[in-house]
């Protein structure tokens, strides 16, 4: 018998919450036991205690690793370039995002798990996402590529945008890849579109062609 896989903290607990996602997205909430996770990646349920206290935390460990990832995604978007450029690269940072981890998508927006429910101290935790595209949106109105509003409106509105995009590519729903690729653009480019004040709104050619 070969010596066991050893693995550091770090790629065992990644290793972890991406077979547990695995098995919620493709068996459904049934399938996912500590005893099950812990096969998955070959370790002792024991690890999987040590490092999420019980099922509960494992869940709630997933749920806060989707919008980590999400917020990677994010920080490698520039914030000091074109403005409009920037919050476009945002939507398809976002798309990059669900699409590199579509085990955790559900749990992160939807209620794959009855009895899951995010605490106030995740959700504090995970608004960074949220106030990145706010931040991203004031930018665009500052500089008057958007016209006058409440950052925080046409950040709601653009982020239902991405939302039901990823949802929809993720079930299949868009087509092939390059389906894909044309209902992402012709729905983030109109949306732009709506927000330019009306002499940018009028002008075909506009900031973003």
């Amino acid at each position: 018998m070969g010596r066991p896989r050893v693995r550091d903290y770090d790629e065992l607990r990644r290793e972890l919450l991406d077979a547990a996602g695995r098995l919620l997205a493709e068996e459904g909430p049934q399938a996912l036991s500590t005893r099950r996770v812990a096969q998955e990646v070959g370790t002792s349920t024991t690890a999987v205690y040590n490092l999420f206290d019980d099922k509960a935390g494992l869940v709630r460990a997933m749920f806060l690793e989707g919008f980590a990832r999400l917020a990677q995604e994010f920080a490698g978007v520039p914030t000091d370039g074109d403005p409009e450029a920037d919050l476009m690269a945002l939507g398809y940072a976002y798309r990059a995002a669900a699409r590199a981890n579509p085990h955790l998508y559900d749990l992160m927006f939807g209620r794959p798990l009855a009895d899951f429910r995010p605490i106030e101290a995740d959700l504090v935790l995970i608004q960074g996402t949220f106030e990145t595209l706010v931040h991203a949106v004031a930018r665009c109105v500052a500089a008057g590529r958007f016209g006058p509003a409440d950052p925080y409106d046409i950040a709601v509105h653009l982020n239902a945008l991405v939302h039901g995009l990823a949802s929809l590519e993720l079930r299949g729903a868009l087509g092939d890849p390059e389906q894909a690729d044309r209902h992402w653009h012709n729905g983030l480019h109109a949306t732009f579109r709506g927000h330019h004040p009306p002499a940018a709104a009028a002008d075909p050619s506009g900031p973003i062609s």
